[in-house]
């Protein structure tokens, strides 16, 4: 499954589709009890990246091969990921997947 061309700004190369091995069988994690009700959103791409290499182990070369992006890519994504796991966690908040 691809993802991707969506431009971040009016101008510039459109983004280079990103490779899913799985759809996320979920969409939403809710704290309990929910302490803050605002959601942080995670787009799949970070949900992925983070799968390769925290679950699965691989280098971010072997990720970014297997998702079709550079391994720059693949650091960005996780940065981005871990810090929307991290402040779910510790500020109680809802997580939602987005599609």
């Amino acid at each position: 499954m691809l993802r991707g061309r969506r431009r971040r700004g009016p101008r510039g190369r459109l983004p280079k589709p990103v490779r899913l091995e799985i759809r996320p069988p979920v969409s939403r994690f809710i704290p309990f009890p929910q302490i803050n009700p605002y959601p942080i959103y995670m787009e799949p791409e970070e949900l992925e990246a983070l799968r390769l290499v925290d679950l699965e182990g691989l280098s971010q070369d072997e990720a970014g091969a297997r998702m079709g992006v550079s391994r720059g890519t693949i650091w960005r994504l996780l940065q981005s990921a871990r810090k929307k796991v991290a402040r779910s966690l510790t500020e109680g908040r809802p997580l939602f997947i987005t599609q």
